[in-house]
């Protein structure tokens, strides 16, 4: 290949993202045709076989593969370009992705984690559906899931524990009332939990844990909270013991190709401090004296 045609390779990377060229026209706007078209001609200008075609889609062969590898490297850095040159006084941006809870937490105690004085600029992704770091949409995540695969490094951290929680009106109430994350939306084990008891009366539901906080606050009834949220408000209590079930390990995600960048390996120390400082109020102050 004398020549590489960037717009090629980023076709080849929709291609092999949606599996198929329908996928991959659906994605960019291109017709299938034209994008078959210009993969062949990409396998004629590089000398590789690059898909083996079948009749559900499009498969990568082994140079296909590699090909990926290095495209996805490219895209990566295509999008640190971009950022960039979006930046109105090119300081860099770190972005921290998590939860809504996470993220609110996180906002919660921003002093700790960023100043003005820092050289870089912060970004606090809410993101319930989690994010991809293989493709920089953030450079850390916050997730209840150590990753299995890819170029990514984790450090563990707390253990993070959900309860019921209501006003003190609501919880003295004989029949109980639950409020929830619609299941079209939930995502989180927490989130689902309610709609998976066949005993539990929902008799609000919502879309967005933000708005699930206060309709709890306000005595809409019963959900279930991650302990740092629902130990810190005031006018809720905490019913019963937390849900050994919902109980998860806090990892501090990252692409181990960002971890060594100065601004983020700063970052990945204060968010561990913060978290570590905070473990008590993470399992609920009465699990972490039961554990002393």
């Amino acid at each position: 290949m004398k020549e590489e045609n960037w717009d090629d390779l980023r076709l080849f990377l929709q291609v092999a993202q949606a599996g198929g060229l329908v996928g991959a026209a659906e994605r960019t706007g291109i017709s299938a045709p034209t994008i078959g078209r210009r993969m062949l001609a990409l396998e004629r200008a590089t000398g590789h076989s690059l898909f083996i075609r079948h009749s559900k889609g499009y498969g990568l062969a082994p140079d296909g593969e590699v090909l990926l590898r290095h495209v996805q490297r490219m895209e990566a850095e295509a999008v640190a370009i971009r950022r960039w040159n979006e930046n109105g006084y090119c300081l860099p941006i770190v972005s921290v992705a998590g939860n809504s809870w996470l993220s609110m937490f996180l906002a919660r105690h921003l002093s700790a984690i960023w100043v003005p004085q820092d050289p870089f600029r912060l970004c606090i992704k809410a993101n319930d559906a989690g994010v991809d770091l293989i493709f920089r949409e953030a450079e850390i995540e916050l997730t209840h899931q150590r990753p299995a695969a890819g170029n990514l490094a984790a450090r563990q951290s707390v253990r993070i524990c959900y309860a019921a929680y209501a006003t003190q009106e609501v919880a003295d109430e004989d029949q109980e009332r639950w409020v929830s994350i619609g299941r079209e939306q939930a995502t989180a084990a927490a989130d689902k939990w309610i709609s998976r008891q066949p005993d539990k009366w929902i008799s609000i539901w919502t879309t967005a844990p933000p708005a699930l906080l206060e309709l709890v606050r306000s005595g809409g009834g019963r959900a279930i909270l991650p302990c740092f949220i629902g130990e810190r408000e005031d006018g809720l209590i905490r019913i019963g013991e937390p849900v050994a079930a919902l109980t998860a390990d806090l990892w501090i995600t990252m692409h181990d190709d960002d971890r060594s960048r100065p601004e983020v390996r700063l970052m990945i120390d204060r968010l561990a401090k913060l978290l570590q400082t905070h473990a008590a109020l993470f399992t609920g102050p009465e699990q972490a004296a039961a554990a002393e």
